[in-house]
This record gives C-alpha cells, sequence and structure tokens, in this order.
C-alpha cells in the first residue's frame, strides 16, 4: 500500500493515510515552513515516508521534479498504489480573491502530468468547492476547472467521480465543505462515496467517539484559558494554555497519544491583545452573537473594517477555518482561537506538532506559512483516515 503525496502542506492527509495503514514513499510540499512541520511529525518521530535515494529530502517545487526526474517518476509504474492531494486552492476559493489568473492554478496541469509518469492503481484528489465553479467575465477557460480535470484524467484512462463532502459529517467539528475526487484504472470510482458513508459507524465505534456530529465546545472546552496559563515554552512575553480535565470522547482521541504529564498544551500560545481589543470582542460576544455577522452598529462603535468577524458558537461546528485567525472570536472567552485549538478542529491529536513561526506579515507573507496557514490549508487527518480505509478496501 504504497503512496505519494502532492502538495503535502503540513502532513494531514499523511498521517490520516498512516493511520489508515498506507506507507508513503515520499512528499512533495513547495513550503519550507509547512515540510518542516511533515518531516518533524511524519519522518523523523515516525518515519511514515521511506523515501527513495534519487530525491532530496526537502521541500520541493512540483514543476522541479517533473523536469528533473521523469524518467524516476516513470519508473514508480506499478509500484505505487495511489497519487494523493490537490493543488493550493486560493486562486478558486470563495472566501479569497477567486482570480483565474493565480499562477498557483497552473498547478492542476503540473497534477495532472505527474498522474501522467507516475500512472497508480488510483488517485484521491481534494479541493475548495470553488473549483467546481467556473469563473465568468471574460474566462479563457469557460469552465470549472474540476471538469477539465476530470476531462483529462479520463484520457489518461481513469474511471473519475467527484462530489462535495461535508467534513462536519465525518466526526470533524468544522462545516468545512471540500470537492473530492477519486480515480481508478477500474470502473468503481463510485464506490469511495458509497463505502465512505456505510463505514462511518464501524469507524466512529472504533475511535469510541459517542457521535459523528462534534461541536466546538466538544472539541475544545478543556483549553479555556480561564483554566490557567504558564509562560510560553517557545515564545518570550506569550502565556500558553495549560489542559483541564478531558470531557468529551472527541477530546480523549485528540490527548490519546499525549504525554500528560505536561501540562501545557503544544502550540497554545494566547495572543497577545489590547485592552481596547478584548473589550471589543466582549461586546461582540454579548450583543453580536445573534447574528451570524456583526451588524453594521457594531463595525461603526468598533471601526471593524473587516468584512466579517463571526463570534463562533459553541454547540455546532465552526465555519470553515480560514488561514487568518483574526476571522473568528471563540465562543465564549474575548479572543481569536489558538493553534492548538485551530489543530484540534482540524482533527490533529495534541501529539502533533507544528514548526516555524505562529504569524506572518508585510512582505514575508509570499514566502512564509506560518502555524495558522499551515492548519488552515490542511485536509482533517479523521477525515484522510476514513478515505484511506475505504481507498484501501478499493485497491
Amino acid at each position: 500500500m504504497i503512496y505519494i503525496d502532492l502538495f503535502s502542506g503540513c502532513g494531514g492527509l499523511a498521517l490520516g493515510l498512516h493511520n489508515a495503514g498506507w506507507k508513503g514513499l515520499f512528499a512533495v510540499e513547495k513550503s519550507k515552513d509547512a515540510f518542516a512541520t511533515l518531516e518533524h511529525n511524519l519522518i523523523n518521530k515516525n518515519s511514515n515516508f521511506t523515501w527513495p535515494n534519487w530525491l532530496d529530502k526537502k521541500n520541493h517545487d512540483i514543476n522541479n521534479i517533473i523536469e528533473k526526474h521523469q524518467k524516476n517518476l516513470k519508473s514508480l509504474r506499478g509500484k505505487v498504489s495511489l497519487v494523493a492531494g490537490g493543488p493550493p486552492c486560493q486562486g478558486f476559493s470563495m472566501a479569497g480573491r477567486r482570480k483565474e489568473e493565480d499562477d498557483r492554478n497552473k498547478l492542476i496541469d503540473s497534477y495532472i502530468k505527474f498522474i501522467e509518469l507516475v500512472q497508480p492503481k488510483i488517485l484521491f484528489f481534494e479541493n475548495v468547492r470553488g473549483f467546481t465553479i467556473g469563473f465568468k467575465n471574460g474566462s479563457k477557460r469557460g469552465e470549472a476547472y474540476s471538469v477539465h480535470v476530470v476531462n483529462k484524467l479520463k484520457q489518461l484512462g481513469y474511471d473519475v467521480k467527484g462530489r462535495i463532502v461535508d467534513f462536519s459529517e465525518y466526526g470533524i467539528p468544522q462545516k468545512r465543505q471540500r470537492y473530492i475526487l477519486v480515480g481508478t484504472k477500474k470502473d468503481n470510482a463510485e464506490k469511495f462515496f458509497d463505502l465512505l458513508v456505510q463505514n462511518k459507524v464501524n469507524f466512529f465505534k472504533s475511535k469510541n467517539l459517542e457521535k459523528d456530529t462534534v461541536s466546538l465546545s466538544d472539541a475544545i472546552s478543556d483549553l479555556l484559558q480561564s483554566h490557567g496559563t504558564k509562560e510560553s515554552p517557545d515564545t518570550k512575553n506569550f502565556r500558553a494554555g495549560i489542559y483541564a480535565k478531558a470531557a468529551t470522547s472527541y477530546q480523549k482521541l485528540m490527548r490519546k497519544d499525549k504525554n500528560l504529564t505536561k501540562k501545557i498544551a503544544s502550540s497554545h500560545r494566547f495572543a497577545n491583545h489590547k485592552k481596547e481589543t478584548i473589550e471589543k470582542f466582549q461586546y461582540i460576544l454579548n450583543f453580536g452573537r445573534a447574528n451570524k455577522n456583526i451588524s453594521d452598529e457594531i463595525k461603526a462603535k468598533y471601526n471593524l473594517k473587516k468584512r466579517t468577524v463571526v463570534p463562533l458558537c459553541s454547540d455546532s461546528p465552526t465555519p470553515t477555518l480560514t488561514t487568518l485567525p483574526d476571522d473568528y472570536i471563540h465562543y465564549c472567552e474575548p479572543r481569536i482561537l489558538t493553534v492548538r485549538e485551530y489543530a484540534r478542529i482540524q482533527s490533529f491529536p495534541d501529539s502533533y506538532e507544528f514548526k516555524g513561526g505562529y504569524t506572518t506579515g508585510g512582505d514575508r507573507r509570499k514566502t512564509d506559512v506560518p502555524r495558522y496557514t499551515q492548519i488552515g490549508n490542511a485536509i482533517p487527518p479523521l477525515f484522510a483516515e476514513q478515505a484511506g480505509l475505504v481507498l484501501k478496501d478499493m485497491i
């Protein structure tokens, strides 16, 4: 059960596939920061990837690999069962500027070329919902990129099926809708989505999860700032949160591999909000909760220039996490979410450690991929594990 992970980010998909019994050959990720997180958790600590001797064990641009290693990639035909991963989504995302001319959109063709060279038995592709929506107003392509990919993969001999999947229906405490595409050399790609639904109950039982819909408080109530703080172990002049007792089956699952003698949760550093920011957030929590988005009156009162500032609800999954933590306010404390809370919502276990800066700004935004961004871009490992089990059955 050998796979290659493309556009791997910080390793959410790889972690899920590993837990489902797959063995990685190598991962392709351009960002040095995101690859450092994957390398720390899934190569140095866990040996998830065997790694070929012809490829340096570091971050790579997929186009460089295609250009320099076509012969090596072709030699993998018949040896790699799965190629998994989807190109960056910023150019397609409905939450962003959504530009057809975004250079990252061209990585779709790089992905198709990679599939052509390796010819895996099966492929798993994930992207944002906007990937299925065509660009208008002078669009060059005139069709959704999903149509383009499906047609190209069919030309390569794959049976291909794609659907929008809501991860909150699979135990993720986040209403995150993503386009999932599966291609297989056999005519049974549709089977993936049927098995995904059929396997849910047994999967949740295997994880001792009491329910398939996990609320925000189910996920992070043991990480409240009110439980106490200590000096942050990785950043001067910041406070980090300590654990309360795990209160739900989801929290117990996320903490299962954690050394509980460590009272400070990893990457659970609280933002140093100004006094006026805390007052603003508290006002929004008190009076803005009835509105999904903040009213014009409150925006005017606190000079809120951002398009939306959303106070989160404790009793339901969150909206889709973005890469910007100040889009949301904690459900009961006047602050943004921490990196560890982000990771919990994305179903990364507490033992998973993130590398790089917490945030970035200015010109560094073009090169740095901080922890919040790594997590916001990731595929939730708990969903990836369910997908990996189904893919094994199909193989």
